[in-house]
């Protein structure tokens, strides 16, 4: 009889104790669910930089653990370094003094620099020479460089001059012990192309190592995002319409945990005797592009490629450009000028990535 009264309350303690183990997963998942459902809150700083602006959008669920001045400061001198290290415009900047160096001999730069560079060179090569930082001289030839000058169509013959310094072929990295060679003494690297990607890249980094998840960072039209937005959902940012006259939104895009970047042809230019000049140089003929594509956007991982990219199919033009993403799987979003207005056209990546389809 005691037995049997045992295992009863041995019973019932059980059966209680499965009870409270319910109510309390329950009442966790029931926790776990409203948190997933609260708003974030959203924090938002912005600063100069590479005769541009950033802008750089933080969500979070604890606002109160981000110190955003701090981060800002952080940010700013980030920015600072990478254009002390990589700028054109500054004279004794890292890139500015190889570009002034006559020497055929290892210059010392930063990781940063080398980096860069060798991204860019395997663009380089990829596209046979339609990506090229070299193009320095032909881009200050036709005063689209660091100092303007009067807009006025260079001589056939300084055009054949210049073209002679310009060739990634030219220039040589050396990883270990970071360092840019030259193979000729007048070759002038310009990272325009393709720094401001990778600044975006390295802000984002910087976030991330403050275990900041949720985040849009965003130089000059490049950005990457990661996360969601305060809503909870894929962060949504906008491609212009490639008119000069006004800002006009073309294309809404959603990005989770990818970059964009765009290259176009509708603001910087110049005109002579009715006929434009884009401030996109072909490296391959010396002169600026006539093809018709006057915007391309590309998604990615890296915004350092991304930006590179653009500017690679901005050169190649919307039928070889689109050909060239396609065949090397790239997210490409090209913009086409015709006679009745604009037309679309998305790679098969894009596609993928973004859920589209081209339009008829």
């Amino acid at each position: 009889m005691m037995t049997s009264v045992n295992q009863r309350r041995l019973a019932f303690q059980r059966i209680t104790i499965l009870l409270m183990l319910c109510v309390a997963v329950t009442a966790c998942q029931t926790d776990q669910t409203a948190s997933e459902t609260v708003p974030l809150s959203k924090l938002h700083f912005e600063g100069p930089t590479m005769g541009t602006q950033y802008h750089i959008t933080i969500c979070s669920l604890t606002p109160e653990k981000v110190d955003v001045a701090r981060l800002k400061k952080e940010v700013d001198q980030l920015l600072q370094n990478i254009n002390r290290q990589m700028s054109t415009y500054i004279k004794d900047s890292e890139l500015s003094r190889f570009n002034q160096s006559q020497s055929d001999e290892w210059f010392e730069v930063s990781p940063e620099v080398v980096k860069v560079v060798a991204a860019g060179i395997n663009i380089s090569k990829e596209s046979e020479g339609a990506f090229d930082m070299t193009v320095g001289p032909l881009v200050n030839l036709w005063h689209f460089g660091p100092d303007p000058g009067k807009k006025t169509i260079p001589e056939t013959s300084r055009i054949e001059a210049a073209r002679k310094s310009v060739g990634y072929q030219h220039v040589i990295v050396r990883r270990d012990q970071p360092a840019l060679k030259k193979l000729i003494s007048d070759v002038y690297l310009d990272l325009s192309a393709i720094a401001k990607g990778y600044a975006v890249d390295a802000v984002g980094e910087l976030l991330e190592s403050q275990e900041i998840e949720n985040y849009l960072v965003e130089i000059g039209g490049e950005m990457r995002a990661r996360g969601h937005n305060q809503k909870r959902l894929p962060w949504r940012v906008g491609i212009e319409k490639p008119v000069s006259e006004r800002r006009v939104v073309q294309k809404i895009v959603s990005l989770a945990d990818l970059s964009m970047a765009t290259s176009g042809n509708y603001r910087n230019f110049f005109e002579v005797e009715g006929t434009t000049y884009s401030h996109t140089i072909d490296p391959r003929t010396g002169r600026p592009v006539k093809h018709t594509l006057a915007s391309v956007s590309v998604v990615g991982e890296t915004c350092m490629n991304c930006d590179a990219q653009a500017t690679c199919l901005m050169v190649l033009g919307p039928e070889e450009g689109y050909n060239w993403a396609k065949d090397r799987n790239i997210a490409a979003y090209f913009i086409v000028k015709t006679e009745n207005g604009f037309t679309e056209r998305i790679s098969p990546r894009w596609q993928e990535l973004l859920g589209e389809v081209n339009k008829p």
